[in-house]
């Protein structure tokens, strides 16, 4: 298949080679392309031979010597750039999209398990989806960091979690990725009674091995929302379960420490706000590689605040006098509050409000998963002059909940502000 070329920047390379735009490419380097992943792999080389077939059907061979890496300047069509995302063929025993309510916008109900969003995005995935040809040639792109859920190392605990029979080739899989040099980070989703325990001893043993080239790993707790009608019995982590998670946790960090020195393994935000155990310094996260998997955010939210708190407090800066509510899950309650109380400017008199998610159920306590519905509720009841949630409960368009409540619903009713972080939290309530 060919694929159309949109435009040619002026005076790059493809220009000086004499290649305009409604030109086709047929193959690089002898390969076909199927999308943009092999099109940035195959141009990232310092030889590259194009095979094009021009609008008046003559075919043209350009071979281009660059630096390793330089752009060719070209911008393809939309048809090769808009790549439809490879579907999850497992059925999770804990998939968050399984336990969502009907009757919400398509896309929250989209399951993709993609290697190429992987790289590009950071998306976990299984490597379930992946047949022996499309595998070779995640291979032979060699994409890093690749994203990856592991959830176990054992292969009958790891069927039995994804209901997948394919799950249990995962070591095959990663040994190939290790011996093509591909790197990748992990996720665990602990499902108490499954993979907890010796079994999660087992799965940090077996992942210790692939270091350098496993990176990271987040152990998360499982999600459960109240609709899970005809899904498998699931427990949670309470306090107890959670310190006890995170002391398990420790003793693998010393042990990757003294072996590699990386802590390699780190439980999510969200252990150490159910274990009522304060957040680790800085440092712990080795720089936040498990960022978007709720590992640091609170951390880095509160670095955030403190130093832009103490540029505040050199310029003498002051709020308005004005009460103020903060909204956020209940599990982060405690946390904020304890910044709120060292980092807020003077003038306005802060409250720390959790709300109860009564859309997905009280067990699911993360702040980015509350909706409008049940922060409306909780504005009803309150007295405050103006009240602030976080960016993380938006959609990346920042218009609506994850209940298609648009935003503006709620600042047409009340005076709403989005922060987008500690250092913007801190410059709302210092106006």
């Amino acid at each position: 298949m060919a694929y159309k070329i949109a435009s040619v920047r002026p005076g790059g390379l493809a220009a000086r080679h004499g290649l305009h735009a409604g030109d086709a490419i047929e193959l690089i380097n002898g390969e076909p392309l199927l999308d943009q992943v092999d099109y940035e792999a195959l141009t990232a080389r310092s030889r590259v031979r194009l095979s094009l077939l021009k609008p008046d059907g003559e075919r043209r061979e350009v071979t281009i010597i660059k630096p390793r890496d330089a752009s060719l300047g070209l911008e393809m069509e939309s048809a090769f750039t808009d790549m439809r995302p490879m579907q999850c063929r497992n059925h999770c025993m804990f998939c968050f999209i399984d336990q969502m309510p009907p009757h919400m916008r398509e896309t929250l109900y989209v399951k993709d398990d993609d290697w190429r969003f992987s790289l590009m995005m950071g998306n976990y995935i299984t490597l379930t989806n992946l047949d022996d040809q499309e595998f070779d040639r995640l291979l032979r792109r060699k994409p890093s960091p690749l994203y990856i859920s592991v959830h176990a190392m054992d292969p009958e605990v790891r069927v039995r979690l994804m209901r997948n029979p394919r799950a249990a080739q995962l070591k095959e899989r990663l040994d190939q990725l290790r011996d093509a040099g591909i790197s990748f980070h992990c996720q665990i989703v602990l499902c108490p009674g499954i993979n907890d325990g010796a079994v999660l001893d087992d799965t940090l043993e077996h992942l210790f091995n692939y270091l350098p080239y496993a990176q990271s790993t987040a152990i998360v707790p499982v999600g459960l929302t109240k609709f899970r009608d005809k899904l498998p019995q699931l427990g949670n982590f309470d306090q107890a379960g959670a310190r006890a998670l995170i002391a398990q946790a420790e003793r693998w960090q010393q042990r990757f420490l003294e072996a590699a020195g990386t802590r390699f393994v780190f439980p999510s935000d969200e252990f150490f706000c159910r274990a009522g155990l304060p957040l680790p310094e800085e440092d712990w996260y080795e720089g936040y590689p498990q960022i978007e998997n709720g590992v640091g955010l609170l951390r880095q939210y509160e670095e955030a605040l403190a130093a832009r708190s103490r540029q505040g407090q050199a310029a003498h800066e002051r709020g308005s006098e004005r009460k103020v509510t903060i909204f956020c899950g209940t599990s982060a309650e405690a946390p904020m509050k304890r910044m709120l109380e060292r980092y807020a400017p003077p003038g306005p008199t802060v409250t720390v409000q959790p709300v109860v998610n009564r859309f997905f159920g009280e067990t699911i306590t993360v702040t980015g998963l509350l909706t409008g519905q049940d922060l409306m509720e909780a504005m009803e009841k309150s007295d405050a002059d103006e009240f602030m949630i976080s960016h993380y409960c938006l959609r990346s368009e920042g218009d609506l909940f994850l209940d298609d409540m648009p935003l503006a619903a709620l600042q047409e009713r009340f005076h709403v502000t989005v922060t987008h972080g500690g250092a913007s939290l801190y410059e709302c309530l210092a106006r």
